[in-house]
């Protein structure tokens, strides 16, 4: 895999979701390159959101968007056979994260253990995300992270 070139922008050419203002898609062929490759097109995308709609990106909302999407793509390289697909979608107080892999398997967030060396993902992904959407498709799962552009926490 090639890695991504500063102003590759994905699906851009398709009109948002309903609902969002910007939107990307990428395909990993499901190398070890495609974490840092996910990482990159993340990074990208808020500098994008930011400049195009003028949106307010903390640098907070940075730093959890890209940790969220190396374990997501991490989870998958590691679980999931073939190809990586990830979708960034931002409205103007929210970007979602969704990875598709073709394991129909869902991932279930394990109990906080600090004994336990490894499989903490999903633990960290559901710990710093406004909300996470687990769901099965037709040929393996979708799941979606939720995280604030700004560092104002949601009453909820």
């Amino acid at each position: 895999m090639q890695p991504p070139d500063d102003n590759d922008g994905g699906d851009a050419a398709q009109p948002p979701p309903d609902g969002y203002l910007i939107h990307a898609g990428y395909a990993f062929d499901g190398d070890g390159s495609c974490i840092s490759a996910a990482r990159h097109h993340a990074t990208a995308f808020l500098d994008r959101t930011r400049a195009a709609h003028h949106l307010a990106v903390s640098d907070r909302a940075r730093d959890l968007t890209v940790l969220v999407v190396s374990e997501l793509v991490t989870n998958v390289l590691k679980y999931a056979p073939g190809p990586v697909l990830m979708e960034l979608r931002a409205t103007a107080e929210t970007v979602d994260v969704v990875v598709r892999d073709s394991d129909p398997t869902l991932p279930t967030p394990k109990t906080a253990d600090p004994g336990r060396v490894g499989q903490h993902g999903m633990e960290i992904v559901k710990a710093v995300t406004e909300a996470l959407f687990i769901e099965q498709e037709t040929v393996g799962k979708r799941i979606t992270a939720r995280i604030a552009l700004t560092d104002t926490l949601s009453p909820a």
